[in-house]
């Protein structure tokens, strides 16, 4: 019994030690993609600061500096971050929402001139890139915490216990073998005795 159940562990560790090797592959592919996205957020992210600033220097020329500090006390506050998270690959990910304050936001940028307009909404844009680029770096964290995680316990699995229990199944069919010789070797005595007695019955 202790054989077969040892069998067995080998079995599932090493199903488990193959889904654990799948696991790890998806998540590095998953870990490499959104690495590609950090990269293209943080390239738009600069492109976009410097069209706001591009923005203001065109905006402050054609309104005046006072007007812009003005129109800049006017612009509707972002609401706070609210905080929820998803799944990628087992691994909860936080995902930052926010939005400007709807209707009252867009009556707003209505009444201000385009160009002020236009400088607001890069510097939005601004605000969402920042938070995407947020939420893919903790996710990127995560994801390499998880990647570590699941090569330890497979190279665990892979280095560690499986060797271990065929160690043991091993020792345990050496004692079955062994237990087969001492049997065969007392069968073999005992009709031999068998044997003898039955011819000097016969003499």
């Amino acid at each position: 019994m202790e054989y077969l159940k040892t069998v067995r562990r080998i079995a599932t560790s090493r199903k488990g030690l193959k889904l654990l090797k799948l696991k790890r592959s998806a998540l590095i592919l998953e870990f490499f993609s959104l690495s590609k996205k950090v990269a293209n957020l943080r390239s738009g992210l600069q492109a976009k600061l410097i069209k706001g600033y591009d923005g203001i220097h065109s905006t402050e020329m054609f309104v005046g500096e006072l007007r812009l500090e003005y129109e800049s006390m006017r612009i509707p506050r972002i609401h706070e971050l609210s905080l929820k998270s998803k799944n990628i690959m087992g691994v909860r990910i936080p995902e930052l929402m926010s939005e400007v304050s709807g209707r009252a936001g867009q009556e707003y940028l209505l009444e201000v001139p385009p160009s002020i307009n236009q400088t607001i909404r890069a510097f939005q844009d601004v605000h969402q890139i920042v938070l995407d680029i947020a939420e893919s770096e903790t996710a990127l964290r995560k994801l390499l915490l998880e990647i570590e995680k699941t090569k330890r316990r497979s190279n665990a699995i892979e280095n560690v216990l499986i060797p271990r229990l065929q160690a043991n199944a091993r020792y345990i069919k050496f004692r079955f073998d062994e237990m087969e010789r001492e049997s065969f070797t007392k069968l073999k005595m005992v009709k031999r005795k068998m044997a003898e007695r039955e011819e000097k019955d016969a003499e």
